[in-house]
């Protein structure tokens, strides 16, 4: 049977690949061509991403398909994490490497905002959730330092727009991406410049917005030589963020669902036809992101398995490497609900050592202290899923829906103890998968942008239809009632 391929180059926070969908008209079909390790670099004291090197590995990839498949591509897209960017001089060169969203420079910076923008306006406006890693945040915090880049910049351009660009020659922004910075008005979909006046802001270096599906043009030939494609490929802007892609691909989404986008961060909402910009979304903290065809997607950000891979980092380097499968074993035969933590609380950000933080944050509120690797991995699963039922009992509140199910994406819908956990916790259906929604969301929006596809519904039966879905039932009791009613604060 004949296939048409798509490649999906989806980089996340700890890692990127670079992943073939091959579409016979019924089904996906997704193999790896080439995967590497991402995270920050340290240059003068602050965090960066090394960004040469990330566009050194997306070549890697397509070279790596080329040399196994001489077919014709018929998509390139990338997708990366958010609110990050480079700035491009006059001549279209990066200035310099792009800041880490977790550098601490922002410090401070959201209570300088408040007082130059009232936090209600600027919600009003944007519909995006106060976290410190936001890029309005970051560009203040240029503003403030003035950073010379800045002053410099001809172009401001989000990391999967800086790696369009490099692929094709444009620059853009694409829309999923560009709701995430807290620079664009939710309600007409255009960039805020009234907000970057008041905060000193250049207006000048934002580029001109697009829509998800557009097809930003060929691959340029330099590119397309260099790593040994031997025929002409569309570049597509996807839902370039990361999550706006790994939503399209949730099978089954509907109203009575809420998604669990599981990664280094977990990101939990549903989908709606508008932004939900009410005063009482700002006192939840909600956010207004942009998604694929239309939708919003209104969300909470959980600082997410990041806390259980720095733990992994610590424990490597202390010459203990563990393996996943090994880490939940010796959480599962752990006690329950010993010790509880907010994911989100500032001190997990960014820690020179994860589990000496978890486990001081434990003292300082009179819980046990987790003792052994099994109970501080608990600790860390139980308090995301105690995270998740707050957040979706909040998610019903919002919009006055009933939310039955919840439907998981992304690596951490292979983590079995923690969906098993979620149920637990939220007393709700867990349907976990696709592990590789981000690269499906990716393919499905190419298919679409080439008519392979009719649109998001049909999409999201294809992926129905070409992966294995795990249903995780809720176990009666446990003790979670008991928990969030003792930890208010988590």
């Amino acid at each position: 049977m004949s296939t048409t391929n798509f490649l999906a180059v989806d980089i996340g926070a700890a890692s990127g690949r670079v992943i073939v969908g091959r579409w016979d008209g019924e089904r996906f079909a997704l193999e790896e061509l080439h995967r590497f390790p991402n995270g920050p670099v340290t240059e003068h004291g602050h965090l960066h991403w090394d960004a040469p090197r990330l566009w050194q590995e997306l070549q890697a990839g397509l070279a790596a398909y080329a040399a196994q498949d001489g077919a014709p591509l018929a998509g390139i897209g990338v997708d990366t994490w958010a609110v990050d960017y480079g700035l491009l001089d006059a001549a279209g060169q990066l200035l310099g490497n792009p800041y880490h969203y977790r550098d601490r420079r922002t410090v401070g910076v959201p209570d300088l905002v408040d007082t130059l923008l009232p936090p209600e306006a600027l919600y009003a406006q944007t519909g995006i959730q106060r976290l410190l890693l936001n890029t309005l945040y970051q560009l203040v915090a240029a503003v403030q330092a003035g950073d010379p880049q800045l002053a410099a910049a001809d172009t401001l351009l989000l990391m999967p727009d800086l790696l369009h660009y490099w692929l094709t020659g444009r620059k853009v922004a694409e829309y999923t991406n560009a709701t995430t910075t807290q620079l664009l008005d939710a309600r007409e979909r255009r960039w805020a410049t009234e907000i970057l006046g008041k905060l000193g802001i250049p207006a000048r270096i934002l580029p001109p917005l697009i829509a998800p599906g557009s097809v930003l043009g060929p691959l340029l030939p330099a590119v397309r030589d260099a790593v040994g494609l031997r025929h002409d490929v569309p570049v597509i802007a996807v839902g370039t963020h990361d999550t706006a892609s790994a939503v399209a691909a949730v099978p089954g989404l509907d109203e009575r669902s809420a998604y669990i986008s599981s990664g280094t961060w977990s990101l939990v909402g549903v989908e709606l036809d508008a932004p939900l910009l009410s005063a009482e979304a700002q006192r939840l903290n909600f956010t207004n992101e942009g998604g694929v065809a239309g939708t919003i997607r209104l969300l909470k950000n959980v600082g997410g398995l990041w806390l259980l891979q720095e733990c992994q980092r610590q424990w490597q380097h202390e010459g203990r490497a563990y393996s996943w499968p090994e880490l939940l074993a010796l959480a599962e035969a752990a006690p329950p609900l010993r010790s509880l933590i907010d994911p989100d609380a500032p001190e997990f950000l960014a820690p020179q050592n994860m589990p000496a933080t978890i486990r001081e944050h434990c003292r300082r509120s009179g819980q046990p202290v987790p003792a052994g690797v099994g109970e501080l991995v608990r600790c860390c699963l139980e308090s995301l899923a105690l995270t998740y039922r707050r957040v979706v009992a909040a998610l019903e509140t919002l919009t006055g829906r009933q939310i039955d199910t919840l439907r998981v994406v992304g690596g951490g819908s292979q983590n079995t103890l923690l969906c098993q956990l979620t149920a637990d916790a939220c007393q709700r259906t867990v349907v976990a998968g696709p592990a590789e929604g981000t690269a499906l969301g990716n393919i499905l929006v190419q298919a679409i942008a080439t008519g392979h596809l009719p649109d998001l519904a049909a999409g999201r039966r294809a992926v129905a239809a070409s992966v294995a879905q795990i249903v995780y039932t809720p176990r009666a009791g446990g003790g979670w009632d008991a928990a969030l009613a003792a930890r208010h604060a988590v």
